[in-house]
C-alpha cells in the first residue's frame, strides 16, 4: 500500500534531517507518495507566504504531514507558522513521547506527555488597559479553558493510555490557585477518569510538583495530560531528561489532520554544514508510521536509531560523538535495510 503524506522540508536544518528522515522510511519498505509543500522563510521564498495556501490544501486533502522545523518570518502576520497550522487544522492534541536512548543521568525514562494544544492562555486572547498617559500600562492574557476542550484531551489522554497498554494517566494542574481554569480541567479529569478505573489508574499533580518529582523520579510517571503553557513547560523538561530535543519527536492531532515534527528549532547558525541530528525527525516519522498503520517499521525504526547509538556509538556532535548527518542517516538505514 502507498500512503499519501504531505512533506514539509523546512527552513534551516530541516531539508537536511528531513533528507535522512525519508531515506531511513524507505529503508524500512514503506512506500509513501510525498507531496513536497513550503512554509516558514521557505514559503516567504516561493509565495511570498509563510503558509501557502496550496500547503493548507495538501494537508487538507491528504490530512497527514511530516513537517520539519520551521522559521516564523518576522512580521510575516503570524506569532508563529505552527500555531497557525494548529488553529488551521484544530490539531488539539500535542503528543510528546520521550524515552531513554542515550544513556545519561536517567536510565529508565518512557513517559508521554499529552498537552491541550490549541486553549488556556496560548489562546491568544490578551489586551492591554491604559492607565493616565500610558496606554500599555496592564497587560492583560486571559487563560480561555473550555469544558469541551477539557474533554477532548483528557478523554484522548485516557484512549491513548488503554490503546498503547499504558497503566498510569497523571492529570496536571494548578487548581488550587487558578481555581476556574484549571479547576474546571481538573474537574472533569476526575469525571473521565472514572470511566477508565479498571483499566488505566489515574493520580493528580499540581503542576510546580510535577516538575520537582520529574527530576527526582522520573521512572513514576507514565502518560501525563495537561493544559497548554504547563504542557509546553513539562515537555521541555521532560525532553531534557533524555538527552534534549535533539532526541524528542512531536505530533499535533485532530479529527481533520494529524502533523509530526521535530519539536527542535531550525538552527540557522549550522544549516549546510552537515552536522545536525536528524533523530528527533525519524523518530517523527515513527510516530507518523504508527498513524499510518505500519506499526511493525515504526518499531524497527525506533530499534535501529536506538542500536546506531548505543550499541554502535554513532553519534552527532550534540550527543557527543563526530557523525555527519549523513553518516548518522547511513548508519539507521543500514540496520533497517
Amino acid at each position: 500500500m502507498t500512503h499519501r503524506v504531505t512533506l514539509i522540508p523546512g527552513d534551516g536544518i530541516g531539508p537536511e534531517i528531513t533528507e535522512q528522515t525519508i531515506r531511513v522510511i524507505e529503508a524500512a519498505g514503506v512506500a509513501i507518495e510525498w507531496d513536497v509543500c513550503p512554509a516558514g522563510m521557505a514559503g516567504i521564498e516561493a509565495e511570498k507566504n509563510p503558509l501557502p495556501d496550496k500547503t493548507i490544501a495538501s494537508i487538507r486533502e491528504r490530512r497527514v504531514a511530516l513537517k520539519g522545523p520551521l522559521t516564523t518570518p518576522v512580521g510575516g502576520g503570524y506569532r508563529s507558522v505552527n500555531v497557525e497550522l494548529r488553529k488551521t487544522f484544530d490539531l488539539y492534541a500535542n503528543l510528546r513521547p520521550a524515552i531513554t536512548i542515550l544513556p545519561g543521568r536517567y536510565e529508565h525514562v518512557d513517559i508521554v506527555l499529552i498537552r491541550e494544544n490549541v486553549e488556556g492562555l496560548y489562546s491568544g486572547v490578551e489586551h492591554f488597559i491604559r492607565v493616565g498617559d500610558d496606554p500599555r500600562a496592564v497587560g492583560v492574557s486571559q487563560a480561555i479553558v473550555t469544558r469541551f476542550s477539557c474533554e477532548r484531551i483528557l478523554r484522548f489522554a485516557f484512549e491513548y493510555a488503554v490503546r498503547q497498554g499504558r497503566k498510569q494517566v497523571s492529570i496536571v494542574h494548578k487548581a488550587n490557585i487558578l481555581r476556574m481554569a484549571s479547576g474546571l480541567f481538573l474537574e472533569v479529569g476526575r469525571a473521565i477518569a472514572k470511566e477508565y478505573e479498571g483499566r488505566v489508574s489515574a493520580n493528580e499533580y499540581i503542576v510546580d510538583n510535577c516538575a520537582m518529582q520529574l527530576v527526582l523520579k522520573p521512572e513514576q510517571f507514565d502518560v501525563i495530560v495537561t493544559t497548554n503553557l504547563f504542557g509546553d513547560i513539562l515537555s521541555d523538561e521532560i525532553a531534557g531528561l533524555v538527552g534534549g530535543l535533539g532526541l524528542t519527536p512531536g505530533g499535533n492531532i485532530g479529527a481533520q489532520a494529524a502533523i509530526f515534527e521535530a519539536v527542535h528549532g531550525s538552527a540557522p547558525d549550522i544549516a549546510g554544514k552537515g552536522t545536525a541530528n536528524p533523530s528527533a525527525q525519524m523518530l517523527a516519522a515513527a510516530m507518523l508510521l504508527d498513524h499510518l498503520g505500519e506499526t511493525d517499521a515504526a518499531r524497527r525504526l525506533r530499534a535501529a536509531l536506538g542500536t546506531t547509538i548505543r550499541k554502535l556509538g554513532i553519534k552527532t556532535r550534540d550527543l557527543g560523538g563526530s557523525a555527519t548527518t549523513r553518516e548518522f542517516g547511513d548508519a539507521v538505514a543500514a540496520r533497517l535495510a
